[in-house]
């Protein structure tokens, strides 16, 4: 569990985990990502091919990271039966979901404590057995569903419930960046991957992000975002470099709407981001 500031690397942090966890042997097709050589984590086809002796086909691959979205169906995320494949032909015909397709893997929900109580049953049910059942119209389909449970959140937003609070093993608490000079570091770095032909230099990088530090605003979108905007504009007017007077004419629609409320300020939030640029730019 994850749980901090908006725009802090909550998301980006646990997505980077798949590249560093080792690769697993799977049974090639097979969309519960059974492992061939432990029964516990056997989709039933595939348990039942072993049994009669076949030899199935095994692969290599990354474990996978599933994504949950909050406002998923129960039947998105724990499968569905196909009731009138079931009672025509006699089969049992499941679509599998998010559960299924998370197996031996990673379940990732974001913004974990505005999930929806049904989903949260759901996945509290799986946790706990590490297995997954759907029943419709007395037909019963159970499949392996032991997956790595993340989830990151703003506790600002919304308090989680206890009981799946429980299901996970550790918590860590992240907080916002406050030193202008590691925030322009993180920034730079975010930057790499999209470098252009415009520039900017290292101390208007610290000055921007000195303003978003001395506002005490939470995360470093707004660092990034203004830098874009800057980058932007200087390349609008035909320039090859960011001016002062860019970041000038970007900082307010980039930071005000980004800052703390509070109910006793009497100065207009553009002024403010105004007077704070000043401030440190002068």
């Amino acid at each position: 569990m994850i749980m901090g500031d908006r725009g802090t690397g909550k998301s980006t942090t646990v997505r980077s985990l798949v590249d560093l966890l080792p690769e697993i042997k799977v049974v090639y097709g097979d969309p519960f990502n059974s492992d061939p050589e432990d029964p516990e984590s056997m989709g039933m086809e595939v348990r039942e091919s072993i049994l009669r002796g076949e030899e199935l086909p095994v692969a290599t691959t990354k474990i996978t990271m599933v994504d949950l979205p909050l406002g998923a169906t129960e039947d998105r995320v724990c499968g569905t039966i196909d009731i009138e494949k079931a009672l025509t032909e006699g089969v049992k015909a499941f679509e599998p979901g998010l559960l299924a397709k998370a197996n031996r893997g990673i379940l990732y929900v974001d913004e974990v404590n505005l999930l929806d109580d049904h989903l949260v049953d759901a996945l509290l049910d799986s946790a706990a057995s590490g297995w997954n059942t759907v029943e419709r119209e007395g037909i019963s389909i159970s499949h392996p569903a032991r997956f790595i449970l993340i989830g990151s959140g703003n506790p600002e937003e919304g308090e989680l419930r206890p009981q799946l609070l429980d299901r996970f093993g550790m918590h860590a608490q992240v907080g916002t960046v406050r030193d202008a000079e590691l925030r322009v570091k993180i920034v730079e770095e975010r930057a790499r991957s999209a470098l252009s032909s415009v520039q900017i230099d290292h101390e208007l990088r610290v000055k921007i992000s000195k303003v978003y530090a001395e506002l005490n605003v939470d995360g470093l979108r707004g660092d990034i975002v203004t830098n874009r905007a800057a980058k932007a504009l200087a390349a609008l007017k035909g320039r090859d470099t960011v001016s002062a007077e860019d970041i000038t004419t970007v900082i307010p629609n980039c930071l005000r709407y980004r800052l703390r409320k509070d109910p006793l300020e009497s100065i207009d939030s553009g002024l403010l981001v105004i007077e704070k640029f000043y401030e440190v730019f002068s």
